[in-house]
């Protein structure tokens, strides 16, 4: 038979196959009689002893970096030293002082004079698992981990509360290997020194609560005019929801979010077993006891979001600190009267009940902000955390996209009907004047060459580019991007003007500029002015000589100041927001104009109030300056100051205003 045949051909003469065969088959399992199991037996034999020779080094390895990081660890002995809450006092850019806080707020409490409703809704909430633990949570942890890689994104954090304390006490907030080592040193170094009670009450006396309060008492002193030990378990849940996020969930600014962030809290102390349905039902019922509204001091929004920045250079455990500000004591008392002067004079007959306005030098230094019409009534930062749509504010990203794409300012395209997916973008005007420049379709604010531009140029070459300039959002590349339907907050667009008033370099708006202790020693002190270089020269030239062509010929002739100068009118969708972003070669301004909740003005555009609001600061802010070139532009006349008194867009100039601005897009 032909198989047998083949067998016998390949044996010798005494019927045993040559031997380097035999070698061969015994250096190879696969080929033997275990077959392929006994091969996948072989390589998990081998993958188990490589691998374990690997973990073993792996452990040496790190026991050693651990070793060599736990000899710079802090003093643990110190974390009940301090008997107060320490004080943060801010200066002003020349120095005199605007805002204190830390001990008028209340001291440090322990933890038995505090409510039960509070430790239990902390640990309900951060830590459920604290008691049990050695100081790292393996179960928590591990749950993280899978919620976070279903996600693809962070979702959920896995640290302890001894690892909080760990790093917000003693560590630097740097995000590295060694400080996150340290960190899990330090936590099971503190479990071991610390019974738990001292721990949680080291955490709940310094843990940041938000608008400048460190610990439990000043907090419950701020938000409720009363004592920790006083506290309601509303209130108690209302301050356990804080540490997730203090400004997002402030129950000042943010009341709506605080009241829902609140009903987690007491579902989770629900779910924790350590309070009962009826229990949670009945608080939530109650609501919080508010305390009194602050008084009208200045530059109160700026103070609130310099203090919640304090914490992210340095821990400040009991220490008293001074933070030097970048505000502008006298920038900032002329865009307060500002802002209420010109919602007094024009806000009921327009339907505009806020305004903020956001000032910085072209480096990004802070000067101004005015977050609201009145802190004491609304603490609400209208210039950080609010997000609106910008409207046409947001073209000039779309064309120094369209620029860097190959376009000029020279190039034309077409002011026509356009359909893009079923989407029709219209003008303002309702008109279409056929071929035009970019730079004229620019000054006019037209939306079909904008949306043209941004076609061009590509979607996602316009996301980048918002990006580059220092504008975070949620951008998706749809048609409408061009025309600005992606929410910004006004901190934020007014910082991506900064590259064209500079010259091109990117800008990180900031409010800090150096923090020391009462001693004098220096703990953080700004270095650095930003990413660098993000527009080129030549695309800066560019966009200044359209930009300012807005003010000279376009929708933002109300903002003339007499001087060189550049901006950019915006008006969302259905008159719910109006700005008016510009800046000279000294200072960029924002302003913003609309009504909380986005409830509709009336037919209130960037070239009208906002515009106006921009001027009357920027003339006064200006005064006794000499005016200085834009980058990219040789000295050239400035345009004409605009008069004093524009006409009001419903008053007796109404129609005369209305007809010069027909050739403009105000979208």
């Amino acid at each position: 038979m032909a198989g047998m045949g083949k067998a016998r051909k390949n044996k010798g003469k005494d019927g045993r196959a040559p031997a380097g065969k035999a070698r061969k088959t015994a250096r190879n399992p696969a080929k033997t009689g275990g077959g392929l199991w006994r091969a996948i037996a072989w390589m998990f034999a081998k993958s188990l002893k490589w691998g374990a020779v690997g973990a073993v080094w792996a452990v040496i390895a790190f026991a050693v970096l651990a070793a060599w990081y736990a000899t710079e660890l802090p003093d643990v002995d110190q974390a009940f030293n301090a008997t107060r809450t320490p004080t943060v006092t801010l200066l002003a850019a020349d120095g005199t002082e605007f805002r204190t806080i830390g001990d008028v707020y209340g001291g440090p409490v322990s933890l038995g004079d505090l409510p039960g409703a509070l430790p239990d809704a902390v640990l309900a909430t951060e830590d459920r698992r604290f008691y049990d633990h050695f100081g790292l949570d393996i179960i928590g942890l591990a749950r993280a981990v899978v919620a976070n890689l279903r996600a693809g994104r962070i979702v959920q954090g896995g640290s302890t509360i001894t690892q909080q304390v760990a790093k917000n006490l003693f560590l630097t907030p740097e995000r590295t290997l060694k400080r996150k080592i340290q960190e899990l040193l330090l936590a099971l170094w503190l479990e071991h020194k610390f019974t738990k009670d001292q721990i949680l009450t080291i955490y709940l006396n310094r843990v940041y609560l938000g608008a400048g309060t460190y610990g439990v008492e000043a907090a419950a002193r701020k938000y409720f005019n009363r004592p920790a030990a006083r506290l309601t378990t509303y209130q108690a849940a209302m301050l356990a929801g804080l540490l997730k996020a203090p400004s997002r969930y402030n129950p000042r600014s943010h009341p709506a979010r605080a009241k829902a962030r609140t009903a987690q809290v007491l579902a989770n102390m629900v779910a924790a077993g350590v309070l009962g349905p009826k229990a949670a039902k009945a608080a939530q019922s109650g609501g919080p006891v508010r305390g009194p509204a602050p008084g009208p001091k200045k530059g109160r929004h700026f103070a609130d979001w310099v203090l919640e920045q304090v914490s992210d250079y340095v821990n400040p455990g009991d220490r008293d600190l001074v933070v030097l500000t970048t505000l502008d004591p006298g920038l900032q008392r002329l865009a307060e009267k500002g802002v209420e002067k010109a919602l007094a004079k024009t806000g009921a007959k327009a339907g505009i009940t806020e305004a903020a306005l956001v000032a910085m030098t072209p480096s990004g230094a802070v000067r101004v902000m005015v977050g609201g019409r009145d802190y004491a009534k609304s603490q609400f930062n209208r210039a950080t955390q609010a997000r609106r749509q910008p409207g046409s504010a947001f073209k000039p990203f779309v064309y120094l996209a369209g620029l860097e794409a190959g376009l000029r300012p020279d190039s034309v395209l077409m002011d026509a009907p356009l359909e893009i997916g079923g989407w029709r973008p219209g003008n303002f005007t309702k008109t279409y004047v056929g071929p035009v420049s970019l730079a004229d379709a620019f000054a006019r604010s037209i939306n079909t060459v904008a949306v043209r531009v941004g076609e061009r140029a590509g979607r996602g070459r316009v996301i980048d580019t918002a990006r580059r300039l220092g504008l975070a959002g949620d951008f998706k590349p749809t048609p409408s991007l061009a025309l600005g339907v992606n929410e910004v907050s006004l901190l934020d667009l007014t910082q991506a003007y900064g590259p064209f008033a500079n010259g091109g370099a990117g800008v990180w708006a900031y409010g800090i500029e150096e923090i020391r202790d009462r001693a004098g020693n220096i703990l953080y002190r700004r270095r650095g002015s930003g990413p660098g270089r993000v527009v080129s020269e030549a695309h800066v030239a560019a966009m200044n000589a359209m930009l300012s062509g807005v003010i000279t010929h376009g929708t933002g002739r109300a903002a003339q100041i007499g001087r060189p100068q550049a901006g950019k009118t915006g008006t969302s969708q259905n008159f719910r927001d109006a700005w008016f972003v510009g800046y000279t070669a000294d200072l960029v301004a924002g302003v913003w104009m609309g009504n909380d909740g986005g409830k509709a003005m009336g037919n209130v555009t960037g070239g009208g109030p906002p515009a106006r609001l921009w001027r009357d600061f920027m003339k006064a802010a200006h005064a006794g300056t000499p005016p200085r070139a834009l980058p990219g532009l040789s000295p050239a006349p400035a345009p004409p100051a605009a008069p004093e008194e524009a006409p009001e867009e419903d008053g007796p100039g109404f129609w005369r205003n209305f007809l010069a601005t027909l050739s403009g897009n105000e979208g």
